[in-house]
């Protein structure tokens, strides 16, 4: 009986980001009798893509030992592209929206570049990154929120035969490629001995300037590509977009197991972590909680996933 309820403890230790989910929905769902609905999931697709592809990049940084700040002004910087591009300059959509994702990428770059190479501090070059991106954003839309139109919105609306839209179809799909490449590839395994150790890793032949590079700017690149998603969704260019991802993000990857410390974590596991934020935040919203209680109740979310994190890992 004692090795049973051994067993038990470990298989829950094991799928406890699961549990947690399940614990989450059935809460609300037993105090909300809306948030079991259609609506609700309505709103979660809604919500999940953005965030999702930004939670991927921020997931390799953090296992790289890295940190990235600047999301969340990519993203409005990203969007804010896209709507100049095709309403001011009359660009064609794809066209706008290589280069807003363009855009995300060459932060990204100036990230790796200042961070890694000049071995700058990544927790300040991406903070100030943050306000330049911001910057850059309200210099771009001057200020205002350019209305796009319906025509970028497709890529947000669902299809009428599966229900889902292109942009959370893309979003899962990255979510798979990228959990590969972690697993399955010498990029991927580079990424993880890099953070859990960067001198064993250099001695080894690998170059950890080139990898931590390589990683935030394949976060910029995905925090652009969530800048297309924000614009799709809203149907504008807003240049206040995407305040406060970057924190969400976070949250989501520590959530799925990824650790702070670097050498850790899982592009799936912090899929589950944006899936639980987000129905955390909707849940929050329905049972009539403001928003800086919302706030109070996510950070307290985080700092208990970091204390689950320390107690599994020691």
């Amino acid at each position: 009986m004692r090795e049973f309820g051994i067993r038990v403890a470990q298989i829950l230790e094991e799928n406890l980001i699961f549990v947690s989910l399940l614990a989450i929905v059935v809460f609300f769902s037993l105090i909300s009798e809306s948030f079991l609905s259609l609506t609700t999931l309505a709103t979660l697709l809604n919500q999940l893509p953005a965030l999702t592809v930004v939670a991927i990049g921020m997931t390799l940084v953090l296992i790289s030992g890295g940190i990235d700040l600047s999301v969340g002004s990519v993203v409005a910087l990203s969007s804010g592209v896209i709507g100049a591009g095709i309403v001011i300059l009359g660009l064609p959509i794809p066209l706008a929206a290589c280069l807003g994702i363009l855009a995300g990428g060459i932060v990204g770059l100036a990230n790796g570049s200042l961070g890694a190479y000049l071995r700058l501090p990544i927790f300040i070059v991406t903070l100030g990154m943050l306000e330049v991106s911001r910057g850059l954003a309200y210099l771009v839309t001057d200020s205002q929120t350019i209305y796009i139109g319906s025509a970028i919105q497709a890529f947000a609306m669902p299809w009428a035969s599966i229900g889902m839209s292109t942009s959370i179809l893309v979003a899962l799909t990255l979510v798979v490629a990228f959990e590969f490449l972690l697993r399955s590839t010498i990029f991927g395994r580079q990424i993880v001995a890099v953070g859990s150790n960067e001198s064993a890793a250099e001695i080894s032949g690998i170059d950890p300037k080139r990898v931590r590079c390589a990683v935030l700017v394949i976060s910029g690149l995905l925090a652009g590509l969530g800048g297309l998603m924000n614009a799709a969704y809203l149907g504008s260019a807003d240049p206040n977009a995407g305040i406060g991802l970057e924190l969400s993000a976070i949250a989501a990857a520590v959530i799925g197991g990824t650790s702070l410390m670097g050498g850790r974590g899982s592009v799936v596991g912090a899929f589950v972590g944006v899936l639980i934020v987000s129905v955390l935040q909707i849940g929050l919203a329905q049972i009539g909680i403001t928003e800086p209680t919302k706030r109070v109740i996510t950070g307290a979310v985080i700092i208990l996933a970091v204390i689950l994190d320390r107690w599994r890992t020691h």
